[in-house]
């Protein structure tokens, strides 16, 4: 018994249109004609995908300006006004700001995000147990993990800690990092280490954040993945000093990442908002090459940050939009580099959570329909998503525009 049929789809790299059957929320047949009654969608031709994973974002901060400017537009000030704005912030506020943004990535065709969620004794655990909250009651659209880190350092901030750890006894996914806000930066990527040992968790650091190749935690962060024999569990986000390296430094460090099994996370939105604010001209834009990295091996992503906060005063949660900004910024024209752009909004984070990103008989029935006939094209036209599905469960639809000629 089928529950669903999705007709006349194409895959990427196929030329021939196919059926897909669905039961029990897997997909159960792959074929170029299905019978079968019941609910139905055409695709028309248009491109089946699986749909984007979003590997980081901060829901607990999002969609803020109301109350927290950035008035210097430096991540000085950006962090200033967060933290001044969380003294105010409550679970439910949290919660409502959260559900806002997780619909508006659901319909822009995303089903799976990593979010950062800030801990310390200021905000104690608050925006933990709203996020958590926003996982079960998601759970039917998308799959939510959650990273807790401290956002104004560790050891310069006691009981932060106790917090993180209370957090991961309590369901906290991965650990985060920001050795940039503590006093004791190497101390910090220690202890964080220790702690994901002592749980058994992944790391994701935010790292490296300003154009000064003079200095880096990146060598630190990366002597320690190797010493604790956490490769291949440690992503590095931001990391805008990358941007500003010649090519035989870049290529070294890019060694030191992949033998260290790190993975880097840009966030064009945020770094090219941040980056460069002391330039009147010839303004440096901070984004960190990920397509060179990638190019050698290391897990690259590219993803949202913020959403309307003083991080990034923007933002529709489309991940064809951020792909296209990576591009544009970085230059990349052919249809190989926009199969690499899309990639790194689909493939490679799906990878880094865990998640099989296949179309295929046995796999779930979690994918997206765009408005396109390849994957370089929806980075190229910035495709919305029409349609989409989730475990065999239809999550959202857009309706496609209708001219009215005269």
């Amino acid at each position: 018994m089928l529950d669903y049929l999705v007709r006349n789809a194409c895959l990427n790299g196929e030329n021939a249109l196919v059926d897909l059957a669905v039961a029990d929320g897997k997909i159960v047949e792959i074929a170029q004609s299905i019978t079968g009654n019941g609910p139905s969608f055409d695709a028309a031709g248009q491109l089946l995908s699986c749909g984007f994973v979003e590997s980081h974002i901060h829901l607990d901060k999002a969609c803020i300006l109301d109350r927290a400017k950035n008035e210097t537009g430096t991540l000085k000030g950006a962090i200033s006004a967060v933290a001044n704005a969380k003294s105010g912030f409550t679970e439910d506020d949290i919660y409502a700001r959260g559900a806002r943004v997780i619909e508006k990535a659901i319909t822009e065709g995303t089903n799976a995000v990593r979010t950062h969620v800030e801990i310390d004794p200021g905000i104690g655990l608050a925006g933990f147990n709203a996020i958590k909250r926003l996982k079960a009651d998601y759970a039917w659209a998308m799959d939510i993990e959650i990273c807790v880190f401290p956002q104004e350092g560790l050891f310069n901030y006691p009981g932060t800690e106790e917090l993180l750890r209370a957090a991961l006894d309590n369901g906290a996914d991965l650990l985060g990092g920001c050795p940039y806000m503590d006093t004791d930066p190497h101390g910090q990527i220690l202890r964080l280490f220790e702690m994901a040992r002592d749980y058994d968790v992944d790391l994701d650091f935010h790292l490296d954040f300003d154009l000064d190749a003079s200095w880096r935690h990146l060598d630190e962060v990366a002597k320690q993945s190797i010493a604790f024999g956490w490769q291949g569990r440690v992503m590095i986000g931001h990391v805008t000093k990358l941007s500003v390296l010649p090519k035989p430094e870049l290529e070294d460090t890019i060694a030191i990442m992949r033998d260290a099994g790190i993975g880097l996370t840009v966030l064009p939105a945020t770094d090219l908002f941040l980056t460069g604010r002391d330039h009147d001209h010839s303004v440096p834009c901070g984004v960190a090459p990920a397509h060179k990295l990638a190019a050698h091996g290391v897990c690259c992503t590219i993803a949202t940050n913020n959403v309307l906060n003083p991080f990034t005063p923007y933002g529709d949660c489309s991940l064809s939009r951020m792909a296209n900004l990576y591009a544009n910024v970085s230059q990349l024209a052919t249809e190989a580099e926009l199969e690499n752009c899309f990639a790194m909004v689909s493939d490679a984070p799906a990878k880094l959570l865990g998640r099989s990103n296949k179309i295929a008989v046995g796999e779930a029935a979690s994918f997206i329909v765009l408005p396109a006939e390849s994957r370089a094209q929806v980075v190229s036209e910035i495709s919305r998503p029409i349609w989409g599905m989730k475990d065999g469960r239809v999550t959202f639809e857009h309706p496609a525009a209708r001219l009215f000629r005269p």
